[in-house]
């Protein structure tokens, strides 16, 4: 069996891990998979956070055009996929790290995925359905207003998911 396990960081890992682990069963595959939303508006904040010009240019050789003036002005150079890059593959690290060591000390192995969304859960849903997923397991955070009810992403992914959700709390 196929166990997707989406997480934002805030799925108590040793929960998610556990029932990721029942669920798989031996010789199941389980996925650890983050949808990080990105704003447009954080490319500014990303070139002040990754460093300078000539550093984000190193990481994205290959797709970086340097126009003749040596100008990467603008919201569109190049270089912001390579920033772009670089900060889903650190905020994957960071929101899957405790659950990913979690299912390596039972004896897992999983495959991690940050993938850009702009709303997590079509994302989770769509990236389930390509990886053919048997069932889901999401947490639920239940932290708003209505303390208790299921979180809007677990709620979503459980109500159009076209498998299994188990939501965790």
């Amino acid at each position: 069996m196929h166990v997707l396990v989406a997480t934002d960081g805030e799925l108590d890992a040793q929960k998610g891990a556990d029932f990721a682990v029942r669920l798989a069963g031996q010789g199941g595959k389980v996925t650890v998979l983050t949808a990080v939303e990105i704003p447009r508006s954080l490319i500014g904040e990303l070139r002040s956070a990754y460093g300078s010009r000539d550093e984000i240019l190193m990481l994205d050789r290959e797709t970086v055009d340097v126009r003749p003036t040596g100008s990467v002005e603008g919201s569109g150079w190049p270089g912001d996929d390579a920033m772009l890059d670089r900060y889903i593959h650190d905020v994957t690290e960071e929101r899957t790290a405790p659950l990913v060591a979690a299912l390596k000390e039972a004896g897992v192995d999983p495959e991690v995925a940050g993938v850009e969304a702009e709303t997590a859960a079509p994302t989770i849903i769509a990236e389930a359905t390509s990886r053919g997923a048997d069932v889901i397991c999401v947490g639920s955070h239940g932290k708003g207003r209505f303390e208790g009810f299921l979180g809007s992403v677990s709620q979503r992914v459980s109500r159009l998911a076209p498998c299994p959700v188990l939501v965790v709390r």
